[in-house]
């Protein structure tokens, strides 16, 4: 028997729940020194992330279920994972020197994702969307300085509050295969730099992936930009 819309909908936001669930996991990873299984879990909750919200669509979870608000669930996982969860990581890295200057990233993701305006009505995100996972994963990877580290974060900070609107990959009106496609390959090769590292001595796959950031800010800036005030 095939399921119910009213089951696959309930479906949707499981999944999305799900998120809140790994974060946690990765929290205690974080908590023991596993980093190795926390970054994992960073980009395990990331492939969540990219695939619920075509999938709620897809089911049309706010008609199914419209006592349940699955925006607000996404971004209260979101929050977690994009920023409380990576933050949490890159001190245990030694990204950054101290903890105090987690306040920097968090305070101004606080405001990022409380402004009525940070989906703007042609689906991008305005200012910097808090990818902090990318950020703590990179750093560690890479082996970033704490000085590196911390300048790179208050940047990024700062680009929140500027008007730049970024891709929202799953809502993108061009090229969203091709970086459905680059974003899929990106999160496997990044999986495998953390979970067999001894099998890629040698082969800079960390490095390389650095193309999908580099794309995604690449067609942020020309397909989004510097978002004008109407006059």
């Amino acid at each position: 028997m095939a399921p119910t819309r009213g089951t696959l909908a309930w479906g949707v936001h499981a999944l999305t729940a799900s998120g809140a669930v790994i974060g946690v996991a990765a929290l205690v990873a974080i908590g023991r020194g596993a980093l190795e299984p926390a970054a994992v879990l960073l980009l395990l909750a990331f492939a969540i992330d990219s695939v619920d919200g075509a999938l709620a669509r897809a089911v049309g979870v706010s008609r199914v279920l419209p006592q349940i608000d699955g925006r607000r669930l996404d971004d209260m996982v979101d929050f977690l994972n994009y920023v409380v969860v990576p933050v949490v990581f890159m001190i245990a890295a030694g990204t950054l020197p101290h903890w105090g200057v987690a306040a920097v990233p968090v305070l101004a993701s606080c405001y990022g994702f409380s402004r009525v305006d940070a989906k703007t009505e042609d689906d991008f995100f305005l200012g910097f969307p808090s990818y902090w996972n990318f950020v703590a994963l990179y750093a560690w990877g890479l082996g970033v300085s704490a000085v590196t580290g911390t300048l790179v974060v208050i940047a990024l900070s700062v680009m929140v509050f500027v008007p730049i609107k970024y891709a929202y990959p799953s809502k993108l009106r061009r090229l969203r295969t091709t970086t459905a496609m680059l974003g899929t390959a990106w999160c496997i090769a990044v999986a495998a730099c953390f979970i067999a590292p001894e099998r890629l001595a040698g082969f800079p796959l960390l490095e390389i992936s650095l193309v999908y950031p580099i794309y995604y800010f690449a067609i942020s800036f020309w397909l989004g930009g510097l978002q004008r005030r109407e006059t």
